[in-house]
C-alpha cells in the first residue's frame, strides 16, 4: 500500500510538473511573438506598439510587462488610441541596467519615443509604473499632454521586511511555486493583488473568467519579471517627487479599497499635483473591478480633452 500511494504520488508530480513545463512554454513563446526589442541610447527596450490615433505611452506595473501593458490598455482605453506599451526596467526582455532608478526609466521611455519618432504622448502608468510616470512628467513637460495616474505609487514606502523578501526572492524568483500558487491558491493570490474578498465575492462570471484567464496568466513567466519586481519594491524606499511642480494635466485614479497600493498615495497626489482632476472609488480593489466601463469612459474623455 505504502508503494502504491508513492508511485501515485510521483505519477501526479510528473503530470502535475509536465503541464507547468508546457504551459510555461506556451508563454515564452507568446511573449516573443507580442513584442520586438530596440536598442536605444538607454540601452535595450522592449516593447509592443499597436494601434492608430494619438499614441499613449502605457507603463506597467509590478508583476508586468509589456503585456501587462497591453491587457490594462484594452480596459482603460478605446480604439482611438495608439498604444505604445513597454516593459520596464528588469521586465521580460528589458535588462536591469547598472541605474535603473525611475528617472533613469523616464529617460529610456523618452529614447523610446526618440526612435520611433514620437515628440508627444499621453501617459498612462499604473501601480508601480507611477513613479517611473512622474518623473517622465517632471523631466520632459514638453512631450506629454496629459497624465493618468490608476492605483499610483506616488511617494515613499517602508523598505521590504521579512517577509516582502520571501516573497521577492523565493517566491517571485521560481516560476513553478507561483504557478502552483496561481493554479491552488488563485483567492489568496488575488487578494495579495489587492482585491477584497468582498470584491471577489461580487465579481461576475465574466471578471472572474478576466482575471483568472487574462490577468493572472500574464504574471508568468514570474522569474523573467522578478528583477523589476525587486527593483521596484526598493526604489520605493526612497521616492520623494516636488509634486507641486508637475504642469501637465492630471487625472488620479483610485480605490478605497486597494491593499496592494494604499490610498494614501492617490490622496498625496491630489493634493500636491496642481488642479489634478481626482476619481475616488469606494470600492473594486487595486485592478478595480466592477468598474471598468466607467473608468474607461472617464479616462477617454480626460485623454481627449487635452489631445485636441
Amino acid at each position: 500500500m505504502v508503494i502504491l500511494k508513492f508511485i501515485i504520488a510521483v505519477v501526479l508530480t510528473t503530470q502535475t510538473y509536465m503541464r507547468f513545463q508546457h504551459e510555461m512554454q506556451s508563454t515564452r513563446e507568446r511573449l516573443l511573438i507580442g513584442s520586438q526589442v530596440i536598442e536605444t541610447a538607454s540601452g535595450p527596450i522592449e516593447y509592443a506598439d499597436i494601434g492608430d490615433g494619438y499614441p499613449v505611452l502605457v507603463i506597467h506595473g509590478a508583476g508586468g510587462g509589456y503585456d501587462q501593458g497591453l491587457i490594462l490598455s484594452e480596459i482603460f482605453l478605446n480604439d482611438d488610441f495608439r498604444v505604445i506599451a513597454p516593459s520596464r526596467f528588469g521586465f521580460l526582455r528589458t535588462p536591469l541596467p547598472a541605474n535603473a532608478s525611475p528617472a533613469a526609466q523616464a529617460d529610456a521611455f523618452a529614447d523610446l519615443l526618440n526612435d520611433l519618432n514620437v515628440s508627444e504622448v499621453a501617459v498612462v502608468g499604473i501601480s508601480a509604473g507611477g513613479p517611473s510616470s512622474l518623473e517622465f512628467a517632471l523631466r520632459y513637460p514638453d512631450r506629454i499632454s496629459s497624465m493618468v495616474l490608476v492605483s499610483a505609487v506616488v511617494h515613499r514606502e517602508e523598505p521590504m521586511n521579512f517577509m516582502d523578501k520571501i516573497v521577492h526572492y523565493v517566491i517571485f524568483n521560481s516560476d513553478f511555486i507561483f504557478w502552483l500558487i496561481t493554479k491552488y491558491f488563485e483567492s489568496d493570490l488575488i487578494s495579495f493583488l489587492g482585491v477584497t474578498p468582498e470584491v471577489q465575492a461580487k465579481l461576475t462570471p465574466e471578471e472572474k473568467y478576466w482575471i483568472s484567464n487574462t490577468i493572472i496568466p500574464a504574471m508568468h513567466p514570474i522569474s523573467q519579471r522578478q528583477p523589476g519586481m525587486v527593483n521596484d519594491r526598493t526604489n520605493s524606499a526612497s521616492l520623494d517627487y516636488p509634486l507641486d511642480q508637475i504642469t501637465v494635466p492630471t487625472l488620479v485614479v483610485h480605490a478605497r479599497d486597494d491593499t496592494l497600493v494604499n490610498p494614501s498615495h492617490s490622496q498625496y497626489a491630489a493634493r500636491n499635483i496642481p488642479d489634478a482632476k481626482v476619481i475616488t472609488l469606494e470600492s473594486g480593489g487595486h485592478i478595480l473591478m466592477g468598474q471598468h466601463e466607467m473608468i474607461r469612459s472617464e479616462i477617454v474623455k480626460f485623454l481627449e480633452q487635452h489631445t485636441q
